[in-house]
């Protein structure tokens, strides 16, 4: 009963993931996501995009790792993609968080999900590149969805969303194909401010 006791309360601790926000709305535009909606939405497109991935995944593994790749930020915050002094702190805040709320788990479950998130955060895996890829789709599918909303709030540029995406067509080159055509939409709308020349 001691190891029913500790998955019981990881997953009731990790229902907390459900109150953090983040940037992106949803495609509706009427509030925004919060951290287990997203976790779903990408647990979701790897099952239905894993044909497009780069190589060869393991589907369930990448499942997994989508849905657990967020849990840190309970204790961490969610940190937005283009917050400079944020992101210069991220991985502490989050390795101390992982370390905590991992180690909730009975000892065998919370070393296995610590190694998925810490592989995640690697990318260094055709699982890890696939779902780093869903991870930066997914919020330009959203922000595109919202007539640019987010973008727009946030006054962001086309270099930042280039430079955020460097690495995403390792997981999947026809998903950052498809999310760079609705960037360029938008930049073409005004949604995204065009520092590509100048």
């Amino acid at each position: 009963m001691d190891r029913l006791r500790q998955q019981m309360e990881f997953i009731l601790e990790v229902d907390k993931l459900k109150n953090i926000t983040r940037q992106t709305y949803l495609s509706s535009g009427e509030r925004k996501e919060n951290d287990s909606e997203h976790s779903w939405h990408l647990a979701l497109m790897c099952a239905l995009l894993q044909e497009h991935a780069k190589e060869k995944i393991d589907v369930q593994k990448t499942m997994l790792m989508v849905l657990i790749h967020d849990i840190v930020e309970i204790d961490a915050g969610d940190t937005y993609a283009y917050d400079q002094a944020g992101n210069a702190t991220k991985r502490d805040r989050e390795v101390r968080a992982a370390d905590r709320i991992f180690g909730l788990l009975p000892e065998d479950q919370a070393a296995e999900l610590r190694d998925l998130w810490e592989e995640f955060e690697q990318g260094k895996t055709p699982e890890a590149r696939f779902a780093l890829a869903l991870d930066k789709v997914q919020p330009v599918m959203l922000n595109a969805a919202s007539d640019g909303k987010s973008w727009k709030e946030h006054q962001v540029a086309l270099s930042q969303i280039l430079k955020r995406n460097e690495r995403t067509p390792e997981g999947s080159e026809p998903l950052w194909e498809y999310a760079k055509g609705l960037v360029m939409e938008h930049v073409e709308k005004g949604n995204i401010k065009d520092d590509s020349e100048g």
